[in-house]
């Protein structure tokens, strides 16, 4: 289980996925992926913070509400949080692959995929 920052940033690095950028927005270190926030840590909670969806949001906080939760802050976005030391790292990775391959412009994700079948995020 991935209890802290660090190791979430490990994980999404270790991905290798490319446009990934280290940020600061708001003072707190964060990766973009394609310019966009993608993987980062809530200043508000000992969590990691996901894009979900809203009926995705509430079915993820129903089925496991020790794991997923909202704060207020995050209310009106699509996004759900996720405690520190109850992440899974397989859950994590293909939803930081999902996120990424999301935020990439079509013509160049197209283009990525086909230069590159046998990198994980071509083959998701």
């Amino acid at each position: 289980m991935i209890r802290d920052w660090p190791e979430m940033k490990a994980l999404a690095l270790s991905l290798d996925l490319p446009q990934v950028t280290v940020a600061h927005p708001w003072g707190h270190e964060s990766l973009k992926a394609h310019g966009k926030m993608w993987c980062w840590w809530s200043p508000l909670e000992d969590a990691a913070v996901f894009r979900a969806d809203r009926d995705e949001r509430e079915m993820l906080m129903q089925a496991e509400p020790k794991t997923f939760f909202l704060h207020p802050h995050y209310a009106r976005s699509d996004l759900v949080l996720v405690r520190a030391g109850r992440i899974d790292p397989g859950w994590a990775q293909v939803r930081l692959i999902r996120d990424w391959r999301a935020s990439a412009p079509k013509r160049w994700l197209k283009t990525w995929m086909a230069e590159n079948p046998g990198h994980i995020a071509a083959r998701a």
